[in-house]
């Protein structure tokens, strides 16, 4: 509302100083043409600062920096044009070209220098780090995930957390989606970003480099770890495979999940309960509290009954752990629990 209340402000104060100085110098029609530039200006003005608002502080900068040597620029050269002028005595430079001049090295020198300033921040980072700054990109379905804000806050992970502006992007596109579910996630993705910001000892860092020619946002991700000789956090299977084909490193919050949940060994003897079937003949399924899957040879028959399951393996993947094992060999709790089964 505040906001809403100073752009019209600026637009009123815009319009009346055009009418004003326009009636000056011409009579009450002309000078309506000035109240119409001064409001053209204003909105002008608002859509440039809406604009700016996009744009980090160091991009700024950077464009600032870029115009004022571009401007400096010009006017060495328009000084030097006029000394031989006024030695030679032959020409005389018309004004025009010095604002032609002027402008042209001004706007060089600011899309060059909000361009190039990640390149020279880059370049002096690595110099004062020594090239040991650790980059850890975050990806679209980790934020959503959640789970790395838990890792947050438990103090676990610290330091500065890269949030590309296309993720970003990606984020407010979900979240503006019309289907109601993926709508959710992207708010979810937005709301654990905000609750990462405000964990200690996390910096949330959004950087705008793009690649406009590259599409897809795992290939931007990808080129991105590139450049900055960075690291990928991620829960995406395929974005873990695409990524470590290209000599990328990636952590993933799956892997980091399935170390710290605790060790099975076989031979060690569980109490599961039959879920459901398995996809072998005679297997049953049952699950441990996190989620881990168990394949119980012979236990179909015993669906919806607790088992004793004595462990044979284990299998560990990116994508999970699955266990396998076989239904305690003891006969007399085979016939009891197929009894309790069948009841």
């Amino acid at each position: 509302m505040k906001q809403l209340i100073v752009r019209f402000l600026l637009v009123l104060a815009c319009s009346i100083s055009g009418y004003f100085i326009a009636n000056n110098y011409y009579d009450f029609p002309q000078s309506l043409i000035g109240l119409l530039l001064g409001c053209l200006t204003a909105l002008f003005v608002i859509q440039v600062e809406q604009a700016i608002r996009k744009v980090s502080l160091r991009v700024i900068f950077g464009g600032v920096v870029g115009m004022i040597v571009g401007l400096l620029i010009a006017f060495l050269f328009a000084y030097g044009l006029n000394f031989i002028t006024d030695i030679k005595e032959k020409y005389q430079i018309a004004p025009w070209i010095y604002a032609l001049w002027t402008a042209v090295m001004g706007y060089l020198g600011l899309v060059l220098g909000s361009k190039k300033i990640d390149e020279l921040y880059n370049l002096f980072g690595h110099a004062q780090s020594g090239d040991n700054k650790d980059y850890r990109i975050l990806d679209t379905s980790t934020i959503i995930d959640g789970r790395l804000a838990d890792i947050c806050d438990t103090g676990f992970l610290e330091g500065s957390l890269i949030v590309p502006r296309f993720v970003l992007d990606e984020l407010q596109y979900i979240a503006d989606s019309s289907d109601s579910m993926k709508r959710s996630r992207g708010r979810r993705g937005l709301d654990i970003l905000n609750r990462m910001q405000k964990s200690s000892g996390i910096t949330i860092e959004i950087v705008d480099q793009d690649f406009p020619r590259i599409k897809s946002v795992d290939a931007k991700l990808v080129a991105l770890a590139k450049k900055m000789n960075g690291k990928i956090i991620t829960n995406d299977f395929n974005l873990n495979k695409v990524a470590e084909l290209q000599g990328i490193k990636i952590l993933n919050v799956n892997e980091l999940a399935n170390a710290l949940k605790p060790v099975v060994l076989p031979g060690e003897v569980m109490t599961v309960k039959i879920i459901k079937e398995g996809k072998e003949a005679g297997q049953g399924v049952a699950y441990l509290d996190d989620g881990t899957m168990i394949v119980v040879d012979n236990a179909q028959k015993y669906q919806g009954a607790t088992v004793e399951a004595l462990v044979t393996s284990v299998l560990q993947t990116t994508a999970g752990r699955m266990i396998f094992s076989e239904l305690k060999d003891i006969v007399g709790d085979k016939k009891a629990l197929g009894n309790g089964a069948r009841q």
